[in-house]
């Protein structure tokens, strides 16, 4: 039986790959044999998982009841193999959301090693980054609040970083930007991104005040809705551009001191409440401008407060972790 969490805000469903047999749907019981074989059973347990009861759907609610699906675990033991399916069917090659959802799912089964870490390992099906991605996990507690630390790794910064094609150059606090002319024509303020990788590829824009900040609402009206969809959708549900596999799209705003304000469209799925590697990301892209330094930085969406910690050695990151908590809903 499909179990549903929340992450401040962002919700996923946890299924086990037997569960979806059990339904009817051929998932294959090797991870790396489901990722390649997406095509054919993703939307099917999508469908099976994530679309709401007759009747249920809140009036201007997104058309699935949660933000994606992840099917695992793949094993009893560590390490633990999953898939991230966005509610367009495709896969994700990381979510921090997601993954500290499944590790409260893996602890709720009594499948987590106490006081070790353990890795998660998220198959895929893009070409442009290996497969499956390894996240170092471990349950810790901050501000009295229990949770789990994820490693993310070193970030990787510009247009190759996230395989990006045909964008210009901008420049921000003496360093090196993009200019993304299909964000541009949507919005004359989204002018100056940057490009980050903690995993999975991002689009930061950043911007100089709260009116630039689009509401998820905003993001949800058609005109927007569409250009955005271009842009952060790999074909054929998007245009896949810059970035042919798609692109996660935050844009920021320094709040002070070691705070950023951001808002949230992924791809494969649209305005989100919060997203935990979109935050990574937007402190990352705050870093490389000077908006905060080294250490903790704490990145506010819709959702909630997300805590970040960024590793700095000789003028470069070299570590970004991210701090969640998830709480299951039913």
């Amino acid at each position: 039986m499909a179990h549903t969490y929340d992450a401040r805000g962002n919700i996923y469903r946890v299924v086990a790959p037997q569960e979806l047999r059990s339904l009817g749907i051929d998932v294959p019981d090797q991870a790396g044999t489901a990722a390649k074989n997406r095509d054919t059973w993703a939307l099917a347990a999508i469908d099976a998982c994530c679309s709401w009861a007759p009747g249920t759907q809140p009036p201007g609610s997104k058309d699935h009841c949660s933000d994606g699906l992840l099917v695992g675990p793949f094993q009893s033991a560590p390490p633990f193999d999953l898939l991230i399916v966005n509610t367009d069917g495709t896969l994700a090659e990381r979510s921090g959301n997601g993954l500290t959802i499944f590790s409260q799912a893996l602890s709720d089964q009594g499948l987590v090693p106490k006081d070790q870490a353990f890795v998660l390992r998220v198959h895929h099906d893009k070409a442009d980054t290996p497969s499956p991605g390894q996240t170092s996990v471990k349950a810790a507690q901050v501000g009295g609040v229990d949770g789990f630390w994820l490693d993310l790794g070193k970030p990787g910064f510009g247009p190759e970083a996230v395989s990006a094609q045909g964008v210009g150059s901008a420049m921000f606090n003496g360093r090196e930007l993009s200019h993304v002319s299909p964000l541009a024509a949507l919005d004359g303020a989204w002018s100056r991104s940057q490009f980050v990788r903690v995993g999975n590829p991002h689009c930061v824009t950043l911007v100089d005040n709260m009116n630039a900040l689009p509401a998820n609402e905003r993001m949800r009206e058609p005109g927007l809705s569409e250009g955005l969809t271009r842009i952060a959708y790999a074909m054929p549900a998007g245009a896949g551009r810059p970035c042919p596999a798609g692109i996660n799209l935050q844009w920021a705003m320094h709040g002070g001191g070691q705070q950023v304000i951001a808002r949230v469209f992924e791809r494969g799925e649209g305005p989100t409440a919060s997203s935990g590697t979109s935050a990574s990301a937007v402190a990352c892209a705050a870093w490389r401008v000077g908006w905060v330094t080294a250490g903790e930085v704490k990145v506010t969406m819709p959702g909630g407060t997300a805590p970040i910690l960024l590793e700095e050695e000789q003028g470069e990151l070299s570590r970004v972790s991210l701090f969640g908590t998830a709480r299951l809903m039913g």
